[in-house]
C-alpha cells in the first residue's frame, strides 16, 4: 500500500464497511421479491431522484469527463445538454405507461405487443448493456486505485466487486437507493473538494483556467456545421438524446425505479430532479479537466510521469528506456487523459482527503454497478427464468434465483472490467458499445409504443433490417482498403441514432403498406356490394 497512509485506509475501511452495514439492515425487510425489486413502492420521488441522479454520475463521469475535457475539449458535455428533452418525454409518456402496465419489467409488453422473440431479444440487449456499463465502471475505479495501492487492476476489481455484490444482494432495491442518496451527496462533495485542491495549487486560479483553456480552446462544444462523420455538436446532441431516452424509458434500472415510487407523479419527479442535478453535476467535472490540464500545462515536468507510465504500459516489459521515452514522447493528451485526475490525487491531495476522494471515486462506482445489478437480477428473474425455465417459483424460490443472478451479474462485470484493461479512454468505449447495445432496443420499444397498428411480422422484419444496419456501421470501418466504399461514413456515435430510426421508421412503413393493400383489396368488393 505505498500510497496510502493510515488514515486514509481508515476513512475507505469505514466507508466499505458502512455500505456492507447498509445491505445487513435492509435484508431484514427483504421477505419477498417484490420488497427486493420494488420495495413494495413506498420509496418517496426525491430518493429516486438522487438514485437515478447517482446511477448517472457513475466512475465513467467522475474520471472518464474529467479525462476527456483533459485531453480533447467540451464537446461530450452537449450529452448532457440533451437530457431535459429526453426527461420530458419520459416523464409524459413512459413512466404512466410502466405504472399502469404494473410489470416489474421493461421487457413484458414487447411479448404482449410482437410475441417471444421482441422480448428476448430486448433484454439480451439490456443484459449486454450492463455488462459494457459495469465491465467500464470497474475499469475505471481500478485505474484510480491501481496508482494509489500500486495493486493490480485485477485485485482491485476482485476486491471492491466482492463489496458491492455482498450488500447488493443482502439489501435489494431498497438498499441500492438508499446508499445512492449518500452515494450521490458524497461523489458531489469529492468533486468540488478535487476542483478546490487543483484551483487551491494553480497559480492564478480559476482566471488561468480559463485564459489557458480559451488559449487552447479547450471549452468548445464541437463544430456547428452539419457534419455528421465527425463529433460534432449535432451528433452528440443526437446521440445524447437517444441515449438518454433509453436511460429513462427503457433501461430496467431506471424503469424499475419507477415502480419503487408511490405515485406516477412522485415517479415523474424523480426524472426531472435528476435532471435539475445533474446538469451543474456534468459541468463541474468538464471544469475540473479543463482545471487539470491548465495545472499541468503550468506544470509540464509533472506530466512526464503520467506519460512514462502510460508508455510503459503499452510497451513490452523488455524496452529500453530509450524506448520508452520515445514512445512517452509521441502520446497526446487524449491518450492519457484518464491518468490525470489519478496521478494528481496521488501526488498533490494532502492525507485524509486522499481517503474522502476514494470513497468518493468508489461509490461513483458502487452505486451504478450496484443498480445495474438488482436490474440485471430482475430481468433475468422475469423475463428468462420464469419464461422459459420454471414459470411456478414460489417466494422462497425467487429470491434464491433473484440472489443468485446478482451474483453471476456482478462477476462477468468484473470479468468484463478486466477485458477493457489498455483502453484509452473508459468514457469512449462506453459510448461506443452503449450505442451498439441500445439501439435495437431503443427502436424495437418505441414501434410497440408508438405504433399500434404494428404487427408481429412487420416488427420482426423491421428489426432484423435494423440489426444489419448496426452490425454494418459497427464494424464496416474495419474493412480493407480495396472496400473502402462500403464502409460506414457516419461517426460511430451515431450508430444509436440510426439504428433506432431504421427500425422504427421501417416498422412504420412496413404496417403502412399492409393497410395499403388491405384497402386496395377490399375496395372492389366493396364496390361489388354498393352496385348490387
Amino acid at each position: 500500500m505505498n500510497n496510502l497512509r493510515i488514515l486514509d485506509l481508515l476513512i475507505i475501511g469505514l466507508y466499505l464497511v458502512a455500505m456492507i452495514g447498509v445491505g445487513v439492515y435492509f435484508s431484514r425487510k427483504n421477505r419477498n421479491p417484490e420488497q427486493y425489486s420494488s420495495a413494495s413502492g413506498q420509496i418517496p420521488g426525491w430518493a429516486i431522484g438522487l438514485s437515478i441522479y447517482a446511477t448517472f454520475l457513475s466512475s465513467n463521469t467522475f474520471l472518464g469527463v474529467p479525462g476527456k475535457a483533459f485531453g480533447t475539449n467540451w464537446n461530450a458535455l452537449v450529452f448532457s445538454i440533451s437530457m431535459p428533452l429526453a426527461a420530458w418525454v419520459a416523464a409524459r409518456y413512459f413512466v404512466p405507461f410502466y405504472r399502469a402496465t404494473g410489470e416489474i419489467s421493461a421487457y413484458t409488453h414487447l411479448e404482449k405487443r410482437f410475441g417471444s422473440w421482441a422480448r428476448t431479444y430486448a433484454v439480451v440487449c439490456f443484459l449486454l448493456t450492463q455488462l459494457a456499463r459495469i465491465g467500464s465502471i470497474f475499469f475505471g475505479i481500478a485505474l484510480t486505485l491501481q496508482a494509489l495501492t500500486g495493486f493490480s487492476m485485477e485485485m482491485i476489481m476482485l476486491i471492491t466487486g466482492i463489496s458491492i455484490i455482498i450488500y447488493t444482494v443482502l439489501g435489494g432495491i431498497e438498499a441500492v437507493i438508499w446508499t445512492e442518496v449518500v452515494q450521490g451527496i458524497i461523489k458531489t462533495a469529492g468533486a468540488l473538494l478535487i476542483l478546490y485542491l487543483v484551483v487551491s495549487n494553480l497559480p492564478g486560479g480559476l482566471a488561468k483556467v480559463v485564459a489557458i483553456g480559451q488559449h487552447d480552446h479547450k471549452f468548445s462544444l464541437g463544430g456547428f456545421a452539419p457534419d455528421f462523420t465527425q463529433s460534432t455538436f449535432w451528433v452528440v446532441l443526437l446521440y445524447g438524446f437517444f441515449i438518454n431516452l433509453n436511460n429513462f424509458g427503457v433501461d430496467q434500472n431506471y424503469v424499475q425505479r419507477y415502480h419503487t415510487a408511490t405515485s406516477a407523479q412522485q415517479a415523474a419527479k424523480s426524472i426531472w430532479l435528476c435532471v435539475q442535478v445533474y446538469l451543474p453535476a456534468s459541468l463541474l467535472f468538464f471544469v475540473i479537466g479543463s482545471a487539470l490540464y491548465a495545472y499541468y500545462q503550468v506544470h509540464p515536468e509533472l506530466i512526464e510521469a503520467v506519460k512514462l507510465k502510460v508508455a510503459a504500459e503499452r510497451l513490452p516489459l523488455s524496452a529500453s528506456a530509450a524506448q520508452l521515452a520515445q514512445a512517452a514522447a509521441q502520446l497526446q493528451p487524449a491518450d492519457y487523459g484518464d491518468k490525470v485526475m489519478p496521478h494528481f490525487i496521488v501526488t498533490k491531495v494532502p492525507p485524509g482527503f486522499v481517503g474522502l476522494l476514494v470513497s468518493a471515486i468508489l461509490s461513483a462506482a458502487m452505486s451504478t454497478i450496484s443498480s445495474g445489478m438488482n436490474a440485471s437480477a430482475t430481468v433475468f428473474v422475469a423475463d428468462i427464468y420464469q419464461r422459459y425455465m420454471k414459470p411456478d417459483l414460489d417466494g422462497r424460490q425467487m429470491m434464491r434465483v433473484l440472489h443468485l443472478g446478482t451474483v453471476v451479474v456482478g462477476l462477468l462485470g468484473m470479468g468484463t472490467g478486466i477485458a477493457m484493461i489498455g483502453v484509452k479512454s473508459v468514457l469512449d468505449v462506453w459510448w461506443e458499445l452503449s450505442g451498439i447495445f441500445a439501439a435495437g432496443m431503443l427502436g424495437l420499444f418505441l414501434l410497440a409504443v408508438v405504433s399500434r397498428q404494428t404487427r408481429n411480422h412487420e416488427a420482426l422484419a423491421a428489426t432484423m433490417i435494423g440489426v444489419l444496419v448496426i452490425l454494418w456501421m459497427t464494424f464496416s470501418p474495419n474493412l480493407p482498403a480495396s472496400l473502402a466504399m462500403l464502409r460506414n461514413p457516419l461517426h460511430k456515435s451515431m450508430i444509436i441514432v440510426v439504428g433506432t430510426l431504421t427500425i422504427f421508421l421501417l416498422g412504420l412503413l412496413f404496417t403502412r403498406l399492409r393497410r395499403q393493400r388491405r384497402a386496395r383489396a377490399v375496395a372492389p368488393l366493396s364496390t361489388e356490394l354498393k352496385s348490387a
